[in-house]
């Protein structure tokens, strides 16, 4: 449901294509909420809130991806982004509910010990969340980044 936005822009693309402003306001958005909403999940301590804001900053990643016109990056993170985020929620449920239906993070610990399969689930949840290389995350951010380099140039203005 949250990616509704993205695949709205991606399906409206060839009508947004047309005006370089309208592109460059969304690549502008975009990073702008990639950067606060990550930002924001650095403070939280309900689990759950802390996914849900590295999904907003996914989701402002795919749509900073559409304003520089690297749709298919987009619709190739979309696509990544619901796996990894789908096993860090399924993770997540299963910790809240070994630990009696506790969210907080400051009362959690020992997952390792407890929850070997679940921890080793997580961790490459969030590696993947992360981007670390020869992870899917890896590639599908780096397909945004590399696009957003070779568009833009040093000075900010279209590189076409």
């Amino acid at each position: 449901m949250v990616t509704a936005g993205v695949f709205l822009i991606l399906r409206c693309s060839p009508l947004i294509q047309q005006s370089g402003e309208v592109m460059t306001v969304i690549a502008i958005v975009g990073g702008v909420t990639a950067l606060y909403a990550a930002t924001v999940g650095l403070v939280q301590n309900d689990i759950k809130k802390v996914i849900a804001y590295s999904t907003c900053s996914q989701l402002g990643y795919m749509v900073m991806a559409c304003g520089i016109g690297a749709y298919t990056a987009s619709i190739y993170h979309l696509n990544n982004h619901a796996y990894f985020k789908a096993l860090l929620f399924l993770s997540a449920g299963s910790v809240i509910h070994a630990i009696g239906d506790e969210q907080d993070l400051r009362k959690m610990g020992s997952l390792k010990v407890k929850q070997p399969y679940t921890y080793t689930m997580m961790v490459v949840g969030s590696m993947s969340l992360m981007g670390v290389p020869f992870l899917t995350g890896y590639y599908s951010k780096e397909g945004i980044i590399e696009m957003a380099y070779a568009t833009y140039t040093v000075e900010g203005t279209m590189g076409h």
